[in-house]
């Protein structure tokens, strides 16, 4: 395959093509660098992109919220606490960073691990899992936007689908953390659905009894390190299409950035920490009390980086495909009437795939 760099587009050039033809390797971007790439192939660069959208450095005060949530399921004030501190994250930045959060220090670190040994396995154990098919259990590929952006990304990933295979069905670089980093992941979200839902003057079971908690996708991000990274996006500009995710971050800083009143602003590792966003379908439900907010992920010289994100993305189950949703009725008032139309995640999935990763809030 011969993939073109910037200095040599053609008039011609034929990016979908390019793409696919990058997509049929089954090698990911880890395989060209590898490889001996040196220059980066024209489909990586995002030059459409406004990678500063604002001018000038953040206010080095500014950081995103991390909240202690130690305590939460033994005390009732400190419970009360906590839900305070989450409800003004999630109105202001829907971010935050959550710290002794129940899951041990230990499994954190074998799970970023596991992830790191299957990306840097040898290609022909990867090659078999390459695909892009969302009814298989354990998948392997490229970033690559098939929509009208038809762009890629510097990112490699493999994903564990809701419905998990069996312990033995997983490979076995990242097998034994895989299952037991999902089952601690499950639980902590079903704590903070609880804390949204009472931050919301709901029920604690609220937002679970509706279905935000059935589906969860693990998915292992490895960014390889490449000497121009500010001609490349590790994640473009985007939100979150789902109701809430989790994210485990290696050390490596500098990548992940929150777009917080017009400035892009880092959101550092911090030793054991998980990162929770909210999606669209959160904010969509919640009539904007919550909010889903833009964020992205440079490419690095320095590296690799790796990250876990584990998405509540309930569209993904057949079964519930077609289930409504819509402002929740017991928030909304004459003063504060519904902002969206009620609409099935299957048709939300559907606009924000046209939209491409550079997509739109809903």
């Amino acid at each position: 395959m011969v993939v073109t760099s910037p200095a040599t587009v053609e008039s011609n050039y034929d990016r979908k093509s390019e793409l696919l033809a990058i997509d049929r390797l089954k090698a990911g971007i880890k395989g060209l660098v590898d490889a001996g790439l040196v220059k980066l192939p024209r489909v990586f660069v995002h030059d459409q992109l406004n990678l500063e959208i604002k001018s000038g450095p953040p206010d080095a005060n500014i950081e995103i919220p991390v909240i202690d949530l130690g305590g939460v399921n033994s005390n009732s004030t400190r419970r009360a606490e906590i839900m305070n501190q989450i409800l003004k994250a999630c109105q202001k930045w829907g971010f935050f960073q959550a710290v002794n959060h129940g899951i041990p220090l230990t499994t954190l670190e074998e799970m970023i691990n596991g992830i790191r040994r299957f990306h840097e396995q040898e290609p022909e154990a990867k090659e078999e899992l390459h695909s892009r098919e969302e009814s298989k259990k354990f998948t392997f590929n490229t970033k690559i936007d098939m929509t009208q952006a038809l762009t890629a990304y510097w990112r490699d990933t493999c994903v564990m689908a809701p419905h998990p295979p069996a312990h033995e069905e997983l490979p076995l670089a990242c097998r034994a953390i895989m299952l037991d980093y999902r089952n601690n992941v499950m639980n902590l979200g079903l704590t903070l659905f609880e804390l949204l839902s009472e931050a919301l003057g709901l029920d604690s079971n609220y937002l679970k009894d509706i279905g935000c908690a059935e589906g969860l996708y693990v998915m292992g991000h490895y960014y390889p390190v490449f000497p121009e990274p500010e001609l490349t996006m590790g994640t473009g500009i985007q939100t979150d299409s789902g109701f809430l995710t989790v994210l485990l971050q290696d050390q490596t800083g500098g990548a992940l950035q929150v777009l917080h009143d017009n400035q892009w602003i880092d959101v550092n590792p911090i030793p054991g920490a998980l990162i929770i966003n909210l999606g669209d379908l959160l904010q969509l439900i919640t009539n904007d009390k919550f909010i889903s907010v833009y964020h992205r992920v440079l490419a690095r010289n320095i590296g690799p980086r790796i990250s876990i994100a584990s998405f509540f993305r309930t569209y993904i189950q057949p079964d519930n495909a077609l289930r409504m949703y819509g402002p929740i009725k017991e928030l909304l008032s004459e003063d504060n009437p519904p902002i969206y139309k009620v609409t099935n995640v299957v048709d939300y999935f559907k606009f924000k795939h046209i939209k491409g990763v550079e997509g739109t809030l809903p």
